[in-house]
């Protein structure tokens, strides 16, 4: 199979994948009030970069490069990383912490690359400046680009259906809870 249709594949599927995850990660968990709370704040960390990020980007109409898109072309992967990172450390799992790092590597650099080809396609003079400027995926904390006027928004924070993953985090939170007052 080409690496591009592959691609295409694992960047589709990477959604729906993560309920196989979450599903394993909450059989393997075996939380304790250390590791809630440890990868409770590294969860809310992610929460906190892709609420940021939601609330700036105005998906296929402008190229994104103020609030975290001046650090890296894609803080929303960012925060899932460290929004999965902290799952996986609350189940305190060595299991389930392998199975996440499996699954963002196998899933998320091919996503990476799908992104950075469609915003090439969609703004292809912008985009190439940007990309000189703004490294791929870990954050450079100097900037280049200037901060520019826009403003984080709750409105496109809601309309880019960001508050799912917070709720759906919190679920989460409440199972282990739930997992670790059953256990």
């Amino acid at each position: 199979m080409p690496e591009r249709k592959l691609r295409k594949i694992l960047y589709r599927w990477r959604v729906r994948s993560a309920i196989f995850f979450l599903v394993a990660v909450l059989v393997l968990a075996r939380p304790s009030p250390l590791w809630l709370v440890l990868g409770g704040a590294v969860s809310l960390w992610g929460l906190g970069i892709r609420a940021w990020a939601s609330g700036h980007i105005r998906k296929e109409k402008t190229l994104a490069v103020t609030g975290p898109y001046r650090y890296s072309r894609n803080p929303l992967y960012v925060g899932n990383f460290f929004l999965g990172l902290g799952i996986a450390l609350g189940t305190h799992s060595r299991w389930a912490m392998g199975i996440f790092l499996l699954y963002f590597l196998v899933f998320y650099p091919p996503a990476i690359l799908e992104e950075r080809e469609r915003m090439r396609r969609l703004f292809p003079r912008e985009y190439d400046a940007y990309r000189r400027s703004v490294p791929l995926f870990f954050p450079a904390f100097s900037s280049p680009l200037p901060r520019g006027n826009a403003r984080w928004s709750y409105d496109l924070y809601r309309r880019n259906g960001e508050y799912r993953a917070f709720v759906g985090t919190v679920i989460v939170w409440a199972i282990f809870a739930l997992i670790m007052a059953l256990g």
